[in-house]
């Protein structure tokens, strides 16, 4: 195998002279310390959001400011630069073209010119700020009450702006290029919303139908209370059973589900539970699993561990794994094939309502397409138009066209427009996610890249592993996990998410799978004349 071919989930076989050039040593060892710094940080945030006490807030802001403030300056210091220059020079030369050495320079290139373009005061007031903001949304959002949030998600947005316009706009572009450049590198503001009105308007189509169909879809099996306990004891064995490391993970809950993969070994997923509709908690814990999958499938040990080579290329990329797996394996006959039993067994005495129930019960109440408020809780068909519905208000927002105080009312007339629905309050409204309070502006675009990629990695795998259906209704997934650990999780940083869709698929991203996969699941389920 020749130098710098990915060699599987232990990451790559390094070439001979520059993981071993000074320079480049020196430089990563810097890296490295940054990075486990970070890590740190993220076990405060984890903390925050599961186990921490109300009491804590303001110190854990403190912390959280202080901690912000020495991991940028340590991310910024001269000497990393002085490194990067002599690494893109001297050691540059002996790299051959493409190799992940390569990747790793130009990525820590990257991290460097971002971070140095950011003043000190400015990062540790956003974690300050974003970390108390973080608990005004959780109380705002009980209490369904926007105007008790408006005035933090002012200031986060104020320093949204202030972050943008240290990024620099680009020629011809936006602030919003600036912001969706932190997750998804090279997209535009434009290029997504070109993106968007077609697929929004395919979607709709596609809705419309639904609606007029006169087939009759019951989801009465969903509505079967189950103990938070109980589900919790299922969703361990499911991610079990896929091949989450509980070794090197755990499951928790909280207000708003996360992964946080904080280090090397250590992969933290959340959930939440109600007593009624256990697949919505089933399908958060999923969801995160596949995140957490590509966490732990990141190579991050060895001679990579702590350097950008190690981490996730894009959040979309990142977002195609959880939806994968909650969607085109969790959604799926065979899945259903497989759990049904599984669900029996581990649900008891409450497993009432599940002894007569039917594969294909389960499989249409999980397909139904039907509009509805939450973004995490909505049907596949539907999805993808909440996400639209942040990405315009937030691109608002970001531009000064939206004020703060008119967020519920355009958020409202929005869903009414989209989706035909009167939103009834704050909570099921403007205060569902927790991203804006964390100042995530830029993030949400990544939930439908993720399903486009997910859908057209999909319709790869099932190429490369032609009996992947029979494999999953035994409970089969490690070809599928090999699959992903080999051909995403293993190169991490070292190509961008565009070139990495089109080295895996042959193709470049398209919305074409994503529809064929809607339109022929929900064909079937409702009967419609486009099924396939």
């Amino acid at each position: 195998m020749p130098p710098g071919v990915a060699c599987g989930v232990g990451g790559f076989l390094p070439s001979t002279m520059p993981n071993t050039h000074p320079s480049y040593v020196e430089l990563c060892k810097l890296v490295r310390e940054v990075s486990t710094l970070g890590s740190i940080a993220s076990l405060l945030g984890w903390d925050q959001e599961t186990y921490m006490p109300a009491g804590g807030v303001d110190a854990r802001a403190e912390q959280q400011g202080l901690l912000a403030g020495i991991i940028h300056e340590r991310k910024t210091q001269k000497k990393i630069g002085d490194l990067i220059a002599a690494c893109e020079g001297e050691v540059g030369r002996s790299i051959e073209n493409g190799s992940p050495e390569a990747a790793n320079i130009r990525e820590m290139r990257r991290d460097y010119d971002l971070a140095t373009k950011l003043p000190t005061s400015l990062v540790q007031e956003w974690a300050t700020t974003t970390s108390k903001a973080s608990e005004e949304w959780k109380h705002a959002r009980e209490k369904s009450d926007f105007k008790k949030f408006a005035p933090w998600l002012g200031k986060v947005m104020d320093l949204c702006k202030q972050k943008a316009a240290c990024y620099g706009v680009p020629k011809g572009g936006e602030a919003y290029d600036a912001l969706l450049n932190e997750y998804e590198p090279g997209i535009t503001a434009v290029e997504i919303e070109q993106v968007f009105t077609p697929l929004r308007a395919r979607l709709s189509d596609l809705i419309h139908r639904v609606a007029k169909s006169k087939a009759k879809v019951s989801t009465k099996i969903l509505s079967a209370k189950v103990p938070a306990e109980a589900q919790h004891a299922f969703g361990q064995f499911v991610l079990g059973a896929m091949g989450f490391d509980m070794n090197a993970g755990r499951l928790d809950t909280t207000t708003h589900p996360f992964c946080s993969g904080i280090a090397p070994g250590d992969t933290r997923l959340t959930t939440r539970y109600r007593g009624e509709k256990f697949t919505d908690a089933l399908y958060g814990t999923m969801h995160e699993m596949g995140h957490g999958l590509y966490e732990q499938g990141l190579p991050k040990k060895g001679p990579n561990a702590g350097t950008p080579l190690a981490g996730d290329i894009s959040l979309g990329i990142h977002e195609s794994q959880s939806r994968m797996w909650e969607n085109f394996v969790g959604r799926s006959r065979e899945f259903w094939s497989w759990a049904l039993p599984h669900v029996r067994k581990h649900y008891g005495p409450h497993a009432k309502a599940f002894k007569s129930a039917k594969v294909e019960d389960l499989y249409r109440a999980v397909n139904t397409c039907t509009p509805s408020f939450i973004r995490v809780e909505a049907d596949e068909g539907t999805y993808n138009l909440h996400v639209m519905i942040r990405f315009e208000i937030e691109r608002a927002l970001l531009s000064g066209s939206l004020a703060v105080k008119d967020v519920p009312g355009v958020w409202n007339a929005k869903y009414k427009e989209y989706l035909g629905l009167k939103v009834p309050d704050d909570r099921r409204g403007c205060l569902q996610d927790v991203h804006w309070s964390f100042g995530l502006v830029g993030y949400f675009p990544t939930y439908t890249l993720g399903n486009l990629y997910a859908a057209q990695l999909w319709e790869t795998i099932n190429k490369k592993i032609k009996d992947l259906p029979a494999r999953i209704s035994k409970g089969d997934f490690a070809a599928l996990k090999k699959w992903l650990n080999t051909n995403i999780h293993a190169h991490g940083r070292r190509y961008r998410a565009a070139e990495l869709c089109e080295k895996v698929t042959g193709k470049p991203l398209s919305a074409d799978p994503l529809m064929r996969h809607l339109e022929g699941k929900l064909g079937g389920v409702y009967g419609l004349a486009s099924a396939r």
